[in-house]
């Protein structure tokens, strides 16, 4: 097991990801159908979904405009007419809610060693919006104008750019003070510096708009970009026989899930936590909808929770007592984790590589579980975000998956 972690590990860290498009999902997510709705998560079905998510499909069948009002979409939600299946069967991951479907347009990147490709959607900005839920015409006017607007012109801007290389701006921003996951202001900061003269060239007079949409608040607007860049990683790792390195977590509002590159595509489950954590004014743990999202492919890769240590300034808005807490968040992550990124370094630390590889055989010899930084959804659909904290995985999944994989090899 030890060669085959090697190996996994390896070609984690070998990844080049480079951004070379963005697409619509029709045109790049292979099998995929118009009705065909992909989810944050581990499967799960639409009955069984927290209501946020219901919430976003709703949203999606008025988008794709397979349903003329809301109540034709909460009848077709339910009634066999769509097929649901994780972001991570099709490549792909979104953050929240997740919901990717036929004409939304994906980010497209690429490892140039390998040809290999993942996606993700593009970040919605300021407010509420589809991840969270909501289907007001607000939200369903954003959806339009990314489709119709800002996608072609991002498309253009990359193809005569010939793709941006993510791995040098991640690290950038990493040393800059973000951990990629809940904090991805530089890492905004960085691609609005490095290509707005590219955006005001091409937009022309609709360049305030387009900049106004990436720069102003929205400073996750880099997240997507980096969780797809993070599920290539995971995805050239997949597949080692007889490697218990983690290559997927995902969270849908009930079960959390994570994948093991020894046993592809299959998914170990658990209740998923309540998040710990710092609730904005008005709300409380009885709003929250349990941990939901894809955005735990950023610790897959050695972001967030694992390389905390980078973002102290992160930690109030976690809920955190101080910075300590996260030097010890990363420390603690050394400790289940089979090596250290030579790419991705951590300037408080010496400049230590981060913390990654995701090994289950740790985290079952250790108890240590893998600590997510993560925003807290509302219960409720449409309410959008009620808090940030720190989600802490339970061990169960990472047991199971050493046990399927040992029955595996005959061990």
């Amino acid at each position: 097991m030890r060669n085959a972690d090697a190996l996994a590990l390896e070609r984690l860290t070998a990844a080049d990801p480079v951004l070379v498009d963005v697409k619509p999902a029709c045109e790049v997510l292979e099998g995929l159908s118009p009705t065909t709705f992909l989810h944050a998560g581990p499967p799960i079905a639409f009955a069984d979904m927290c209501p946020p998510m219901q919430g976003a499909v709703y949203c999606a069948l008025l988008n794709e405009g397979l349903a003329k009002d809301i109540g034709q979409a909460r009848r077709m939600a339910a009634d066999g007419s769509i097929t649901y299946a994780p972001c991570h069967s099709f490549g792909a991951v979104g953050p929240m809610t997740g919901l990717t479907t036929w004409s939304m347009p994906l980010w497209v990147v690429e490892d140039r060693a390998t040809g290999r490709r993942s996606y993700a959607n593009i970040s919605e900005g300021v407010g509420v919006g589809l991840r969270f839920g909501e289907y007001s015409p607000k939200t369903l006017e954003r959806l339009a104008w990314m489709r119709e607007e800002l996608a072609p012109l991002l498309s253009r801007l990359l193809r005569e750019e010939g793709g941006i290389e993510l791995a040098p701006l991640m690290a950038q921003a990493l040393s800059m003070g973000d951990e990629l996951h809940m904090r991805n202001h530089a890492g905004t900061a960085l691609f609005v510096k490095n290509y707005a003269w590219h955006i005001a060239k091409l937009a022309g007079e609709k360049a305030e708009q387009v900049l106004r949409f990436i720069g102003v608040g929205h400073d996750q607007f880099f997240l997507n970009i980096a969780m797809a860049a993070n599920k290539l990683a995971a995805d050239l790792a997949d597949g080692v026989p007889g490697s218990a390195m983690v290559t997927a977590i995902a969270r849908n509002g009930v079960e959390v899930g994570i994948r093991i590159s020894g046993l592809p595509g299959r998914w170990f489950t658990a209740p998923a936590p309540e998040v710990e954590g710092l609730y904005f004014p008005g709300f409380t743990r009885a709003d929250a909808c349990r941990d939901l999202g894809d955005s735990a492919i950023m610790e897959v890769g050695g972001f967030g929770g694992c390389a905390m240590a980078a973002a102290p300034a992160i930690v109030k808005f976690l809920g955190a007592s101080g910075a300590e807490t996260a030097r010890k968040t990363t420390q603690d992550m050394y400790a289940i984790t089979l090596g250290r990124h030579p790419r991705y370094q951590i300037p408080a630390l010496d400049f230590a590589g981060t913390p990654c590889g995701i090994d289950a055989a740790r985290v079952v010899e250790t108890g240590i579980t893998p600590v997510l930084n993560t925003a807290i959804a509302s219960n409720q659909a449409g309410a959008g975000m009620v808090g940030a904290g720190m989600s802490t995985l339970p061990a169960e999944p990472f047991a199971d998956a050493l046990r399927a994989l040992a029955e595996e090899m005959g061990i």
